[in-house]
């Protein structure tokens, strides 16, 4: 049997890609927040495709990314961060790891938008 792609980070598929959605609206808010390794290693490309989608800016992009973000992340996705990376062929996040989370000993990282 072949080994699927992706985490399951302890979830249901519903709650799981709810948590992504939220990860990747905060992300397009702050364009740095700092979560887990793996929620920051799964999120990066699901992101990256979304920034894919801004640069492009037709109707068909903005209805595809008012799937993700409310009208007003999407009008900042398609204007500011779009544009930003019209001259790149991907690579848009960078994630970075930083010390471990005292509680629990979770790795910790951080995700942000390369400039």
């Amino acid at each position: 049997m072949k080994r699927q792609a992706g985490r399951i980070l302890s979830r249901k598929k519903g709650v799981r890609k709810a948590l992504l959605f939220s990860i990747a609206r905060a992300l397009a808010q702050k364009e740095k927040i700092q979560t887990t390794a793996a929620k920051a290693k799964e999120i990066s490309p699901l992101f990256e495709r979304l920034i894919t989608k801004a640069k492009q800016d037709n109707l068909a992009s903005r209805r595809e990314l008012l799937r993700y973000f409310d009208t007003s992340l999407v009008k900042k996705m398609v204007e500011e961060i779009g544009p930003r990376y019209r001259g790149r062929q991907g690579g848009y996040t960078r994630i970075t790891k930083i010390a471990a989370r005292k509680t629990d000993g979770a790795n910790m990282a951080i995700i942000e938008l390369v400039k």
